[in-house]
């Protein structure tokens, strides 16, 4: 039953979003961390995101029951009942407000608060209805960074705002990849996705579209938070070839393929760029 429970909380989400979180955290802090304090901010990002995925179970599975990749989720199964369910993520989400309440600051208790309700409501909602679903969703993947900014800084400016603007528009490759190669399963949860509404061939246009505006929010970074020449020459070169092999797909013979070759590569971007980002914080990389 702990398992079930763990796996409710979707705990790769968390890993993934955890990554950009530490950056952010990095940057802010300009060599002078406190461990403690990233471990009081990831602790508490961590619970809030893992009490808008359970919400976001809650809400979906409808949806989960008529995709291949979730109709074994616990909710969607009735393994775990919807009340239980609402409490978990209720409790969750309090303690992890509480967490960051007493150990960061209120800028950054905000931005949880608008990471939840974005992910829970705007986007529980518009993923539905519209094909800028992913942009709406895109909003609340784009705030952990900020809040492991803020956490730090307890302000925003253009660093903070450009961070925020680079998971943007990193999220929108990455999530087109997905929907691309997973066409068929949103397709049939009736979810309109871009791949199933205007086709793979404007898909890939978008994604070619979205990767050079990742580029320029990430070099951008360079000017913003003076993360200094081999930061800029690392973002401009992962660009590139995330840009080429996006391109490439104009003349894949098997999308499905190609698309998940995307997936593996846009995750491989953000992590080597949140790398450099958390060295960029030190002197001695600036």
């Amino acid at each position: 039953m702990f398992r079930t429970y763990y796996q409710l909380t979707k705990p790769g989400i968390i890993r993934g979003n955890a990554v950009p979180a530490i950056a952010g955290f990095f940057l802010a802090s300009r060599g002078n961390v406190s461990y403690r304090l990233l471990l009081e901010t990831l602790l508490g990002i961590s619970l809030v995101i893992a009490s808008a995925c359970v919400y976001n179970n809650y809400i979906d599975r409808d949806i989960d029951k008529r995709m291949a990749r979730t109709k074994n989720r616990a909710l969607a199964t009735g393994a775990i009942s919807k009340r239980s369910a609402l409490t978990y993520a209720t409790v969750l989400g309090l303690v992890g407000f509480i967490v960051l309440a007493a150990y960061t600051n209120w800028l950054t208790v905000i931005g949880g608060i608008i990471g939840l309700f974005f992910y829970v409501v705007v986007y529980g909602y518009a993923k539905r209805k519209s094909v800028h679903g992913t942009l709406v969703g895109s909003i609340s993947g784009a705030m952990p960074p900020v809040a492991g900014y803020i956490a730090v800084s307890d302000h925003l400016n253009a660093s903070a705002i450009t961070l925020f603007l680079i998971l943007v528009f990193w999220q929108m490759p990455h999530f087109y990849a997905i929907a691309t190669y997973r066409r068929n399963d949103y397709k049939a949860a009736g979810l309109p996705v871009l791949p199933v509404v205007k086709g793979v061939s404007i898909a890939k246009r978008d994604i070619l579209l979205y990767i050079l505006a990742f580029g320029v929010a990430a070099v951008s970074l360079t000017f913003f938070a003076h993360t200094g020449p081999l930061y800029f020459v690392m973002a401009v070169g992962l660009t590139l070839f995330w840009f080429i092999s996006g391109f490439h797909g104009f003349g894949a013979n098997d999308d499905n393929s190609w698309a998940r070759k995307m997936f593996g590569i846009s995750l491989l971007v953000l992590l080597v760029l949140c790398v450099f980002i958390s060295l960029s914080g030190f002197a001695a990389f600036r």
